[in-house]
Parts: structure tokens; C-alpha cells; sequence
């Protein structure tokens, strides 16, 4: 069964981004994608902010990426870059971490000017790790998800456009396994 690793980039427990992820790994394993997913900040901080890739936790999760033949990236927004913890992550692996890899950036934010987040810095790091093909990203805004009761939901408009480019990775993935 082939692999796809969500890596979330946020630092709530309660994250809307961590939501879109398993919504999306939700979406890949209804077509036989073995999904994975990777809560950066659940690694250990001093470890990671170290770069020590001999930390038992680090080295499981750079493991992860280089099992994993697709990649999702998911990242709240912040000052109109991706999250300082997904940056801190995707520093410590190997210069070609991505090399052989469909990556697929997504991005929540409370604006749509923050939407080049996902052009203008997603990708190209993305690319810099030597992804083999990165698919058009998809960005949500707050108002997209809501949260009632611990539960975060997407509006039904949302979910249509999300799951048109999750259709487009899975189908990236197909065409490079």
C-alpha cells in the first residue's frame, strides 16, 4: 500500500489546519492510501529546535518523510508565511528530504491577502527539498471551518473545492507510483 504523510504545522491542540489534514488523509485512504499523520508540534521542542536528528522522536519523524511517496503540508498562516514550526521541521531534514515526491501545500488563514503563502513560500521550499511535483495548493479561511462543541467542521462549499484538489494529488500520486 503506498504512503502519504500528512505533516501539520501548527502549535494549537485545538488546530483547524490539523482538521483540513485528516480531512484530507480522510479522502486518500477512501482510494487505498495508506495515510499518516505528523503533529510537529508533538516532537520534542528542544530536539527540534537542536535539529538533533539522533533524538529517538526527531528520527521517527524523518523516517516518516522519507517512507512516505506523497506529502501533504499543512500550515496555518502567520504574517503571511507558513508556521515558524513547520520552517523548524522541513530545516532538519536532509537537503533532498522531498526528492521522488508529489507535495501538496495547504494553507488556513483569517485572510485571502495571505493566500500567496502557498506560491510564494510553500512551494518553493517544498521544491528546494527536491519534490518531484508539487500540485496546486489550497487555501482556507477561517470562515470556511467552524468549531462548535470541539468539533471543527467545513462548510459544504469548502469541502467540494478541497476534495477537487485532493482528486488532483491522488491522482499525481497514481501517475508517479
Amino acid at each position: 500500500m503506498s504512503k502519504v504523510l500528512v505533516i501539520s504545522g501548527s502549535p494549537s491542540p485545538t488546530s483547524k489546519t490539523e482538521f483540513v489534514g485528516e480531512h484530507v488523509a480522510r479522502r486518500l485512504a477512501e482510494h487505498a492510501w495508506h495515510t499518516g499523520h505528523l503533529r510537529v508540534r508533538e516532537l520534542p521542542a528542544r530536539a527540534l529546535l537542536d535539529a538533533d536528528v539522533t533524538d529517538p522522536d526527531i528520527s521517527r519523524a524523518v523516517d516518516l518523510v522519507a517512507q512516505a511517496e506523497g506529502i501533504v503540508l499543512a500550515t496555518p498562516t502567520y504574517k503571511a508565511s507558513f508556521s515558524g514550526l513547520l520552517k523548524v521541521f522541513l530545516d532538519l531534514l536532509p537537503q533532498y528530504g522531498f526528492t521522488h515526491k508529489v507535495v501538496l501545500p495547504l494553507a488556513t488563514g483569517g485572510s485571502g491577502a495571505h493566500v500567496l503563502v502557498l506560491d510564494y513560500a510553500l512551494r518553493p521550499v517544498a521544491h528546494s527539498l527536491g519534490a518531484r511535483h508539487v500540485v496546486q495548493g489550497h487555501f482556507l479561511l477561517d470562515r470556511d471551518l467552524t468549531a462548535e462543541g470541539g468539533r471543527v467542521r467545513l462548510r459544504p462549499e469548502s469541502t467540494e473545492s478541497l476534495d477537487e484538489v485532493v482528486e488532483q494529488f491522488r491522482r499525481a500520486l497514481a501517475a508517479a507510483h
